[in-house]
């Protein structure tokens, strides 16, 4: 089988594990992973043998920048303080933990110990996002799960690096590395604020064409992440803050078709890069497996098990104290942001999924170092990395639920209340704006008029349900509505096929009408709560 049949072959098995995890409500990641270890034990397919680097640079940049781009800059701002606790602190301490464990327990020299604590202490942010906007917890959960696992992988990297640099040069300085470690985050901050900015001005500059926009948006992570990662400073960062300087500006400056046509085209990339990204983490054990070479597996589950274990006891014995201590300090200051219960902050504990971003680390560790020797302990390092990824991603992410259940868990119904405001509010705007037309614009009353009526039915079922809730009246006349008018758009679209296979009118008429009455129908759905993972305009 050819490389492009295989590409095929993990899309269709995408698409079939997605419509799976759907229908037996699993989430996603995890069946995904078990899918890729089917396909790399099923007889006649190739390995997958992609360039660490090459995946690393395919999927992590877009699949940041999309979760950056849609994280709201408010609630990040109010959680900051939480998050950096978590991407700073649970990753600090999870790499000594891990080093010690390794260096006690398996001999590891202590340089080569760090490497592997830095690889497994972050939680993996595609794993992150793609877990918890499908969870029905408070929002706040969710903003600083998803705020730490874009923080703590700039700290992670920044660390393995200068792990490697200690092994294969067998020196390491800690102030050198201090000062370094703040050079690089602050210059691949700095990198993707200017990147974000630049992209920006230049989408609002060019000519309102769809394609050529969605082509820009699609390419802002790369000019982000390439120039941040080729002058040594940190890349993640960089993408991240492109992608929240993109997100607040972007709204602004496109054109409605644009912003249609290229949150279709995230959708669509993000569903492909997501699915194929742990698939890929499945496909590779093959490859993990060679790394072995003569050691008993049995012995290396073990140590894997050990250190799965240790990243998950760690992540707890620091949420819960420390998120506590933190909100009983803020509250004595008087200045607290957010706060969480101790049920919640298990929860958050519980949550710390590693991903692709560590296995992508491990493969990449060089094969020697300076004096020719092999890299120390790389085989172990591999599989332990991918044991923990495993554990975390695939018994952790199935537990979920079961959590979340246990706990007696639920969302707090804010984003609802926000979309009900929001609409009462853009409402209200539009009937101004309509006051305005018709005491300025005679040749514009008429048709003020009768829009005028239609927008004043709207603020005031929006005004009820701000209220007292879903009015049954209201929702039932609108309901009615939507369900005559649907079945007049199915008329008029059963028609004009009609026309067409007569021969009356051409592909082309019938695709531009099409699109007309699909959108009308998509503008007719029933409302719904805001969903967790809008697409980048």
């Amino acid at each position: 089988m050819s490389a492009v049949a295989l590409i095929l072959v993990l899309l269709g098995a995408t698409a079939a594990v997605r419509v799976l995890a759907e229908r037996f409500d699993i989430p996603p990641p995890a069946l995904l992973v078990l899918g890729g270890l089917a396909l790399a034990v099923t007889p006649g397919l190739p390995r997958a043998t992609l360039d660490p680097d090459v995946v690393f640079l395919i999927f992590v940049p877009p699949l940041l920048y999309f979760a950056a781009f849609t994280t709201s800059w408010r609630d990040f701002r109010t959680s900051l303080r939480p998050i950096l606790l978590a991407a700073i602190g649970i990753v600090a301490v999870t790499m000594i933990a891990v080093a010690a464990m390794a260096h006690v327990t398996m001999a590891f020299a202590w340089p080569t110990a760090f490497v592997l604590g830095a690889i497994v202490a972050p939680s993996d942010a595609v794993a992150t996002t793609a877990v918890t906007r499908e969870l029905n917890v408070r929002h706040a959960i969710t903003t600083v799960l998803d705020g730490e696992s874009l923080m703590n992988d700039a700290v992670a990297f920044i660390a393995y690096r200068y792990a490697v640099r200690a092994t294969v040069s067998n020196e390491f300085a800690l102030a050198p590395a201090a000062l370094q470690f703040l050079l690089a985050g602050a210059g691949g901050i700095a990198i993707g604020v200017v990147v974000g900015m630049v992209m920006v001005s230049l989408r609002q500059r060019i000519p309102h064409l769809p394609e050529i926009d969605s082509t820009l948006s699609l390419l802002t992570p790369y000019v982000a992440f390439i120039p941040a990662d080729h002058f040594g400073l940190s890349s993640v960062l960089a993408v991240v803050a492109a992608g929240l300087c993109a997100g607040r500006q972007v709204p602004r400056v496109t054109s409605a078709q644009t912003r249609v046509q290229t949150r279709d085209t995230w959708i669509i990339v993000t569903f492909l890069l997501e699915g194929l990204i742990f698939i890929l983490i499945g496909l590779d054990l093959p490859v993990v497996m060679s790394t072995v070479g003569r050691r008993p597996l049995m012995t290396l589950i073990g140590y894997g098990v050990v250190i799965s274990i240790t990243t998950i006891a760690v992540r707890l014995a620091w949420v819960i104290p420390v998120g506590s201590l933190r909100q009983r300090i803020e509250k004595r200051l008087r200045s607290q942001t957010v706060a969480f219960s101790l049920r919640e902050l298990f929860f958050i504990g519980w949550a710390g999924l590693r991903g692709a971003d560590s296995l992508v680390i491990a493969l990449a560790l060089p094969l020697t170092v300076a004096s020719g020797r092999p890299f120390p302990e790389r085989g172990p390092i591999i599989f332990i990395t991918f044991t923990v990824i495993f554990v975390t991603l695939v018994i952790q992410g199935l537990s979920l639920g079961t959590v979340i259940r246990r706990l007696r868990l639920r969302g707090d119904g804010r984003e609802q209340e926000e979309l009900i405001e929001a609409r009462l509010q853009t409402a209200k705007a539009g009937l101004a704006r309509l006051d305005r037309i018709i005491a300025g614009d005679p040749t514009l009353a008429d048709a003020a008029q009768r829009l005028k009526r239609l927008h004043r039915h709207r603020v005031h079922r929006y005004a009820l349900r701000r209220r007292h809730g879903i009015h049954r009246r209201d929702e039932s006349l609108a309901m009615a509505h939507r369900r005559v008018r649907k079945a007049m758009i199915e008329a008029e679209r059963d028609e004009l096929l009609r026309l067409r296979d007569r021969g009356t009118i051409g592909d082309e008429v019938v695709q531009e009408i099409l699109r007309e009455l699909d959108l009308e129908e998509l503008l007719m759905e029933p409302q719904k709560s805001v969903t967790r993972s809008p697409s980048p305009d």
